[in-house]
């Protein structure tokens, strides 16, 4: 199977971050005619506080990235994993922070809202605070991609495994995980921990990244990019250049059968709940 990554640079205008994702979507299909395409996290919007981020937000299905990405999919006939998009809901101030996946004929197969939320303050002291706009979701997510099963997770998501062992056993063979790390944490820690989501779960991991500057809270922030493929060995299989643009490479299902076989972590592993001195 032959997948696409797609890196932006999303902002505050949501049109004209929509025409920036389709135009790198048709140049992925041009250039390297993939079967796959993904997104970065909040390819549609990106910045603002909670009452633009509101603003922004849109119903499902029926907002324009939603239909945009369903009339993509259709009409080259490729599945797209669309990052995440800012889905409004009934009767309440927070959002979504949700994936959305179309087939080949633009069919919705999956829909996946973020889990874990960015509270965090980074080592400049910069505070970050997701949970102020986003409503997390409460669902493990995997879909088929022909032969393929495909688990979902966003950004922040990375640094759970527990999520990215339940997507394995739920038979993710490949995972995706549409991100916008911050710089600073991306420099430390963005390679080191996809390479081993890959390896704890012996699946590809395809990581779109959204990268360079935008506004928030009328300061800049500075996004890491760097979006890669990984495969079942922990090996980096891809990896895009710095700033706008895409990388491609195709998966192997066979690869992971075999490292599977080399080296069978899911039958070896032990139910730590049911031993003594485990916390409760």
């Amino acid at each position: 199977m032959k997948i696409s990554l797609i890196q932006m640079n999303s902002g505050s205008d949501k049109a004209a971050n929509l025409r920036e994702a389709a135009a790198l979507i048709e140049r992925a299909v041009a250039e390297d005619a993939p079967d796959w395409v993904l997104l970065p996290e909040c390819f549609d919007h990106m910045g603002g506080d909670s009452r633009l981020k509101r603003m922004a937000a849109e119903r499902v299905p029926d907002g324009p990235a939603y239909r945009l990405m369903q009339e993509l999919a259709a009409r080259h006939g490729i599945f797209i994993h669309a990052g995440s998009i800012l889905e409004a809901l009934e009767n309440e101030e927070r959002i979504h922070n949700t994936t959305l996946v179309f087939d080949r004929a633009g069919r919705e197969v999956a829909r996946y809202r973020k889990i874990h939320l960015f509270d965090i303050t980074a080592p400049d002291g910069t505070a970050y605070r997701e949970s102020a706009a986003i409503k997390p979701g409460d669902a493990v997510v995997t879909y088929g991609c022909e032969g393929v099963t495909v688990g979902c997770s966003i950004c922040y998501d990375l640094r759970f495994p527990a999520l990215f062992q339940a997507l394995a056993a739920k038979g993710a063979t490949m995972i995706a995980l549409p991100a916008a790390f911050t710089m600073q944490t991306g420099k430390d820690h963005w390679d080191v921990l996809c390479r081993a989501r890959a390896i704890e779960t012996e699946t590809y991991f395809c990581a779109a990244a959204q990268t360079g500057q935008f506004e928030q809270g009328g300061e800049r922030r500075q996004t890491y990019g760097h979006s890669l493929v990984i495969d079942p060995w922990g090996h980096v299989v891809a990896r895009a250049s710095d700033g706008v643009g895409l990388v491609s490479a195709r998966i192997d299902p066979a690869r992971v059968d075999a490292v599977r076989a080399m080296i069978p972590v899911a039958s070896h592993r032990v139910d730590l709940s049911a031993l003594s001195g485990f916390p409760t």
